[in-house]
């Protein structure tokens, strides 16, 4: 049985199996009517947002057929779902990470990931914006920018940040474009732009999800993953995609843990928990701090015994290590991908890539730079003992000592901080200035898995509250997170104002102070200004 025979037989398996979780949004209309919806909230809604590429020209094509099944319907049945433009789709679509040079990359493939969408009842419905190459360009770069897409905004306030490097994807569903999308991450390009755009987002263990056919920057620790209005349209999305896949080796154990993620959220996974609190990845804002207090008490209600963690030993030393392997992977790994690619893409390597910007920094370069693909030219290799020692660190510190030793010494399930602060303003002078650090770093490097939910807001902005396991704990923290969603009953609403200093709120407090009539007498000392 060839690799490609079996991955499809796997799929199909998995998809008639878990059939039983179909939940349609809308059971009352056909798949084109939802479709059609999807593609016209789009329309309405993207001028203002730009987190959408482009809509495949096939979706409309995609929800009739689906319409006509007579085969039993997938989990994901007539839900429009959107794809982060790094991942490959079969039809007439490029795939172009954001960049001028891949216009050209239209290889007919479908990536695995979604071809298990598609099997699963999905509608490829388009491709989102994202952090050119994500992110992995420029370390000055503006997070949702790409010189295809240009820059992506949050739809809670249009002049700050959508996160990274999955912005579009992130965005869309936030904005209610479409429930799900698929987004990427290496480090934080999923669950950034989740938290601050208030919806929720899974990065899994690295290898339960296939890369095939998927951009890369490094096989240590890219994966894809879902993005969803809730964490139960997460997990039905990760009961699509999640498996293992001939052709991509780190999956080699997925099929031995996966399981049905959906029946796995149970309104009391919190009860008789023990979670550590991630003190060290604290402290982002006063403000923030006691949203997250909040959350903490959500989790304590649910029956959860909270454990204080103030100190990660060693951990500012895993940021030095992890950028010599990223570089180090991203050269090889981009320059393979590259040699898939249609004889129409002309940059053939890493190399290329570089000279490509040059030649063509008006749209390129005149923004952000290109400095991160000149380290990662500037490596040495898979062999070069120097990255081979950096793996080894950072694996030490963030997976043996890091999560697997907090978690054992304490006798914990999960570990819980905040994802990030609420929002920034975007920078196209000085890019993106994250102020700190959060948890996110920690799951990436060691290759586990991160799910963040919303926890709350800060003056209308977006926060989210992560929760990170050891390897293949995916059902559990979707528990956890589920739990916790269902107790705090939090909905969040994006309004597309141009700023949140424009808000009625916030604005009229930049404003002078002007008494009333009613106030002017008691208010002694202060006049209105003449």
């Amino acid at each position: 049985m060839t690799g490609t025979t079996s991955l499809a037989i796997a799929i199909f398996a998995a998809s008639t199996l878990l059939a039983a979780n179909t939940a349609p949004s809308s059971s009352s209309k056909t798949v084109e009517e939802r479709t059609r919806a999807a593609i016209a909230r789009i329309e309405r809604l993207d001028p203002k947002l730009h987190a959408v590429i482009a809509i495949d020209p096939t979706a409309l094509g995609q929800a009739r057929v689906l319409d006509k099944a007579k085969r039993p319907h997938g989990v994901l049945f007539g839900l429009p779902v959107l794809i982060k433009d790094n991942i490959e789709t079969g039809g007439p679509q490029p795939t172009t990470a954001g960049s001028l040079a891949l216009l050209h990359n239209v290889t007919g493939r479908d990536a695995t990931v979604v071809a298990r969408l598609r099997a699963a009842g999905a509608v490829i419905l388009g491709k989102t914006n994202l952090s050119e190459w994500a992110n992995i360009r420029a370390s000055g770069s503006s997070w949702g920018w790409s010189a295809v897409g240009g820059q992506t905004h949050n739809p809670y306030a249009l002049d700050r940040t959508p996160g990274g490097s999955s912005s579009g994807s992130a965005v869309a569903v936030a904005a209610a474009m479409v429930d799900a999308a698929i987004g990427t991450e290496t480090d934080g390009s999923i669950t950034i732009p989740a938290s601050v755009n208030g919806i929720v987002g899974l990065k899994p263990t690295v290898g339960l999800v296939s890369r095939t056919h998927i951009v890369p920057i490094s096989h240590s620790q890219d994966t894809a993953g879902p993005l969803a209005k809730d964490v139960t349209t997460a997990a039905r999305l990760l009961v699509a995609i999640a498996g293992g896949d001939p052709t991509d080796p780190s999956t080699t154990q997925a099929d031995a843990h996966v399981v049905d993620y959906v029946d796995s959220l149970k309104a009391d996974a919190l009860r008789g928990t023990r979670i550590g609190v991630l003190r060290f990845a604290t402290g982002w804002s006063a403000s923030v701090d006691s949203v997250f207090g909040r959350a903490l008490d959500v989790l304590r209600a649910q029956g959860a015994t909270l454990i204080e963690i103030s100190t990660l030993k060693d951990r500012e030393r895993i940021r030095p290590a992890e950028a010599l392997v990223l570089h180090t992977e991203f050269k090889g790994d981009l320059n393979a991908y590259l040699a898939t690619t249609p004889s129409t893409v002309t940059t053939r390597t890493l190399g290329d890539l570089i000279e490509f910007n040059r030649e063509h920094a008006q749209r390129e370069l005149l923004l952000f730079g290109q400095d991160r693909f000149e380290k990662a030219e500037a490596t040495n290799g898979l062999e070069d003992a120097g990255y081979k020692q950096a793996k080894e660190l950072a694996l030490q510190l963030a997976r043996t000592n890091g999560i697997d030793a907090l978690l054992s010494t304490n006798n914990l399930t999960a570990l819980v901080a905040p994802t990030m602060p609420p929002a920034w303003k975007i920078d196209a002078v000085n890019g993106d200035q994250l102020p700190g650090e959060g948890p996110g770093s920690l799951a990436a490097v060691a290759g586990y898995p991160h799910l963040t939910v919303p926890m709350g807001a800060v003056k209308g902005l977006p926060v989210g509250i992560s929760f990170i396991g050891p390897a293949w704990s995916e059902a559990t923290l979707l528990g956890y997170g589920y739990a916790f969603e269902q107790a705090s009953h939090l909905r969040l609403t994006p309004t597309l104002q141009p700023a949140l200093e424009s808000s009625k709120t916030v604005a009229s407090l930049l404003m002078p102070y002007t008494p009333t009539p009613a106030t002017h007498s008691t208010e002694q000392g202060l006049r209105p200004p003449h």
